[in-house]
């Protein structure tokens, strides 16, 4: 007789004023299976997730775990249920060992003393079923990105979860640690733990799932064995319509556009030239340099030491100053950087170029308002009102918008940092068609990811960052992703 589920999800429904966020959505995990969750940027799987956790109260529709019924807005219910949840940004005290995050709020306040033998004992047998090699005494500041997602998941199985939900757990892996993840999970998923895995990559899923959920638009279009499945469907069931790829284009490169002379970054001095029709991308584990790195470049701040040449002037002009350098700039956080969240959309695609809008002292609203319009349509930008305030807009839309401002006209730079962190396969695709569509145009674009695939996609010639020191750029089809993470790591 075949096992009843672990988890079922029955005619779940929520809705946020006009939207309707979750339509009718029945979902079942079962014991030793891993669950893959995908849909576009707002298709609603959040929502999901937040009403399985009792974050949010559905208008409608049931949670039972393990047979007994969840009640409603109850994360205390969950995680007492065995619900646990690895979230893609870590949520793990720096100043504090691995030992004493894992077992925080764990016990009751009432306790005399922690019993740390006890925990330590547990906690060393986990990592053990895990195949975990770490040590908890260690500060968790002093761990790597990899090692510490390792104590996110030991910090949810202490507490005794039987279903694990992964949302985009390699994010911020190199390629070997993401293998030693999966390798995890099938261990995991062996000793009869089920999983909910959320990811945006779909050779990620292909890969380590048993079954496949699709969402869009609030509702469940799409339901498949993985075996039966393939990338191209889940693609088109994801966005509802046929992707097709813009395609990398070998071209010749033009004159030096902007120049690094032993600039320095976490001390370490780094070069680099970017040129006309090129694409130079620069990838390494998260804390290595690459943000700093785009401070420097944006303007935010003043390197320690070193030398910026924009078009062969020696200069280190402000963030205000480079639009006149026609220097495009694509920033990791967009919610909070790249968009003012309660100014209008049209305000926002017009808040680098304000006198282009202004007459007499007063701005020409008709004109912005037009402007918009035909920017939002040239980008393919989903929205209800340009006069809504761009907070409202889903990721993916968000930076869209942030594309149509700063790529209109076409700028002779554009460093773009993480430009499609978090996004769906379709938003994706929009964001990387007009990254090497502006190199064609004769655009320079210093491309900063952590996503490997969008490193091969894009660039002509690739470097890695580790510890603040750019290694050698190298011809991206002279080298392999297997290299590229070992340099990530530090061992090459």
């Amino acid at each position: 007789m075949e096992q009843a589920p672990v988890l079922v999800l029955q005619n779940i429904s929520k809705r946020f004023g006009n939207l309707l966020a979750n339509d009718d959505i029945s979902i079942t995990l079962h014991h030793g299976e891993v669950l893959a969750l995908l849909g576009e940027n707002g298709a609603g799987k959040t929502t999901l997730m937040s009403i399985l956790f009792g974050n949010y109260v559905a208008d409608s529709g049931t949670i039972t775990a393990f047979g007994k019924s969840l009640p409603k807005g109850s994360t205390r219910a969950a995680l007492a249920a065995g619900i646990g949840m690895v979230q893609q940004h870590f949520s793990l005290a720096d100043n504090l060992s691995v030992l004493d995050n894992i077992i925080a709020g764990s016990e009751p306040l009432l306790r005399w003393r922690q019993q740390k033998k006890q925990a330590v004992d547990k906690i060393n047998q986990l990592a053990q079923q895990c195949g975990f090699n770490i040590d908890i005494h260690a500060a968790v500041h002093s761990l790597s990105v990899g090692e510490r997602q390792k104590v996110e998941i030991l910090k949810v199985l202490y507490r005794g979860a039987k279903i694990l939900i992964l949302d985009e757990p390699t994010a911020v892996l190199t390629p070997q640690e993401a293998d030693a993840l999966f390798l995890t999970v099938k261990k995991l998923v062996q000793g009869g733990l089920s999983v909910i895995l959320i990811s945006h990559k779909l050779n990620e899923i292909m890969q380590v799932s048993h079954r496949i959920c699709v969402l869009r638009h609030g509702k469940l279009t799409y339901e498949a064995i993985t075996a039966n499945a393939s990338p191209q469907e889940l693609a088109h069931a994801m966005v509802g319509r046929e992707i097709t790829r813009k395609e990398k284009s070998s071209m010749t490169i033009g004159a030096p556009l902007l120049q690094l002379k032993k600039v320095q970054v976490k001390s370490k001095p780094n070069n680099l030239i970017l040129h006309e029709c090129e694409i130079l991308g620069i990838t390494g584990v998260s804390g290595n340099g690459q943000e700093e790195l785009s401070d420097i470049l944006n303007g935010l701040e003043m390197p320690a030491a070193g030398e910026l040449l924009w078009y062969g002037q020696a200069q280190t002009p402000a963030a205000s100053e480079l639009t006149a350098l026609q220097v495009a700039r694509i920033p990791a956080d967009r919610g909070h950087v790249g968009v003012v969240g309660d100014m209008s959309i049209a305000e926002n695609l017009i808040s680098n170029c304000l006198d282009n809008f202004c007459r007499h002292g007063f701005f020409d609203f008709k004109k912005i308002n037009l402007h918009a319009k035909k920017l939002l349509q040239d980008y393919d930008v989903r929205y209800q009102s340009v006069n809504a305030p761009a907070r409202l807009l889903s990721g993916g839309n968000m930076q869209k918008l942030i594309l149509a401002r700063e790529l209109s006209p076409t700028p002779k730079i554009i460093i773009a940092n993480q430009p499609t962190r978090g996004l769906d396969v379709g938003a994706i695709n929009d964001v990387h068609r007009q990254l090497l569509t502006a190199k064609e145009n004769g655009s320079g674009v210093l491309l900063l990811t952590e996503d490997l695939d969008e490193l091969f996609a894009l660039s002509d010639q690739v470097a890695v960052m580790f510890s603040g020191a750019l290694s050698e750029f190298h011809p991206a089809d002279k080298i392999n992703i297997r290299q590229i993470g070992l340099m990530m790591s530090g061992a090459a």
